[in-house]
């Protein structure tokens, strides 16, 4: 069984809780189909049968997602992320994922003062001048504590909870293990690689744990702003001598809350000037360095003074390779542009599924489709998260899977688009869009770059060249050896197969029905005057089978031209 190497006496304990939570809200299916009951009923360990009648007024959405936060931190973390999965769930599934809060009530400041001291190499009293003990905020991972520096400077200290990491290891361990039976007993679930969404959530989710890696993020996203004018976008500063995996100390941030909206016209500042700043600088960490802020919500946003904002949070960042990003120009060029062609060009690149991709002329109606609701609409009247929503809902009609780089980006955009329009009703995204790309698509096609990307690929062919006699001396040897292997991928192989079966098993059946006919001649002489018609019993049944072996082959014939 799937299960079996689940030894760990503690992880059985995670594992009951998990599937007493998802019978609790009515998914006993996936618990029975998982095998979870079955593992877990031979360990001595009976699972309490609720039902979820309880629950039957809810959506399934809302079901799995107050599932999802009563088990804890790993699986709030797990929402957020299919949260980003616009290509594999529907709008409802997405909305319901999005009302996921990392919210719970704080450790006692005791509870991780012993931790503290050994993180700080001493006691905290010796290097702040003031430490307050009630946290400003509490999540599943860490809370967030006030204090000052001896030199008067404001900060905060993101303290990481005890046996946090114990915690989400033994959950991963089991998301891996759910993930690996459902690829392989559940077919409905094939098509959102529950595999690959686990691996790419457990890589995340140890980056978040390690509060040095997001340190390094916001310092990488803070010299991207280095030479912005008057400093409008303003990173946290790191102070390094104190911070460590589990521990976080950045400046203080004294502004606005993002979603305090009455607080920026109290203090006089123009939100569409804030809306179109924040805009820029998300589209500029996106389009022009490839490395993001991949949760750009009102949450993790301050409005300062002069009408600048400061970026918090940088524990869920993207990255886009130059490759990619120029793909991505392409499509919202291509979107922008209502152009079929290229739309159609970029997602045949990122897709993953060749057999999905055959049906490409249905995709290009589909997509036509989709862009003539926004013929003749003039660039401003746009709306480039609705657009990125409907082409989200195409490819998951057409069952295409986006890589998880470009999902995450496809929430940032819409994020960034909400985030807008929040400030300002009439935010134009594609306005504000328009500029970045009309200036990447010029760098793109100067001289300077096609002469650099064709010495590229000069260079490149040469290299393949110097390879071949490298390769060719390996085929000669291998073949010598005979150990060379060939393997052949052929599309619709398995249709041809089928074919050369089903003509297989005609022949077959006609060789007997011969062979029936003749023997049956036979016994039908040797024993003449005997049985029905001068026929013995065993001539007659032989007869029989070759009837109906024949009409077998003659009906098999006229099924295989029909089809």
């Amino acid at each position: 069984m799937w299960w079996d190497a689940l030894i760990n006496n503690r992880d059985l304990t995670r594992m009951h809780e998990i599937a007493s939570v998802l019978l609790r809200y009515g998914f006993d299916d996936v618990v029975s189909r998982l095998g979870m009951a079955r593992t877990l009923e031979r360990a001595g360990r009976l699972l309490k049968r609720h039902g979820g009648a309880d629950k039957s007024a809810l959506s399934s959405p809302e079901r799995l997602t107050e599932a999802l936060q009563i088990l804890g931190p790993t699986f709030i973390k797990l929402g957020q992320i299919l949260a980003t999965r616009v290509d594999l769930f529907a709008p409802e599934w997405i909305r319901a994922f999005e009302t996921l809060q990392d919210r719970v009530p704080a450790v006692e400041f005791d509870a991780v003062l012993a931790q503290l001291r050994v993180d700080l190499g001493g006691d905290p009293r010796d290097i702040f001048r003031y430490l307050d003990t009630q946290p400003l905020a509490a999540a599943s991972l860490a809370q967030v504590h006030r204090a000052q520096l001896q030199d008067g400077t404001d900060v905060i200290l993101k303290i990481r909870r005890p046996g946090v990491r114990d915690v989400v290891e033994a959950d991963l361990r089991l998301l891996e293990r759910v993930a690996e039976i459902a690829e392989h007993e559940v077919t409905d679930l094939r098509r959102y690689q529950p595999r690959q969404i686990v691996a790419q959530f457990a890589v995340t989710l140890r980056r978040e744990l390690d509060f040095a890696v997001e340190c390094h993020s916001a310092e990488r996203i803070a010299a991207q702003f280095a030479d912005a004018n008057t400093h409008i976008i303003i990173v946290p500063k790191v102070y390094w001598e104190w911070t460590s995996e589990r521990l976080n100390v950045q400046q203080y941030i004294s502004g606005i809350h993002g979603r305090d909206l009455a607080a920026v016209d109290a203090a006089g500042l123009d939100k569409k000037l804030l809306a179109k700043r924040g805009a820029e600088a998300v589209l500029k960490m996106v389009l022009e360095h490839g490395f993001f802020h991949a949760d750009p919500h009102p949450g993790n946003v301050y409005y300062l003074t002069d009408n600048r904002l400061a970026l918090i949070d940088f524990g869920m960042v993207g990255h886009l390779s130059d490759e990619r990003r120029a793909e991505v120009v392409d499509l919202l060029w291509g979107l922008m542009r209502r152009d079929t062609r290229r739309i159609i060009d970029v997602l045949q690149d990122w897709t993953e599924d060749a057999a999905a991709m055959e049906q490409s002329s249905r995709l290009a109606q589909d997509i036509d489709l989709f862009l003539d609701r926004y013929h003749g609409l003039p660039l401003q009247r746009l709306d480039l998260a609705a657009m990125l929503r409907d082409l989200a809902a195409l490819i998951r009609a057409h069952q295409l899977t986006l890589p998880p780089d470009l999902a995450v980006l496809f929430k940032t955009l819409i994020t960034l688009d909400g985030f807008g329009r929040m400030l300002d009703p009439d935010f134009d995204i594609v306005g504000t869009l328009t500029p970045f790309l009309q200036r990447l698509l010029w760098r793109r096609y100067r001289p300077e770059n096609l002469l650099r990307r064709g010495a590229a690929e000069v260079s490149g062919t040469l290299q393949a060249l110097q390879n071949v006699p490298v390769e060719l001396r390996r085929i000669l040897r291998n073949l010598r050896r005979g150990s060379l292997q060939i393997n052949l991928d052929m599309r619709r192989l398995d249709h041809f197969g089928h074919q050369i079966d089903r003509a297989a098993s005609r022949v077959t059946v006609g060789l007997v029905t011969a062979a029936l006919i003749i023997g049956s001649s036979i016994v039908a002489t040797l024993a003449e005057g005997e049985g029905w018609l001068g026929i013995p019993p065993l001539g007659i049944l032989g007869f029989g089978a070759a009837v109906a072996g024949g009409v077998w082959v003659l009906l098999s014939i006229w099924r295989g031209r029909k089809d």
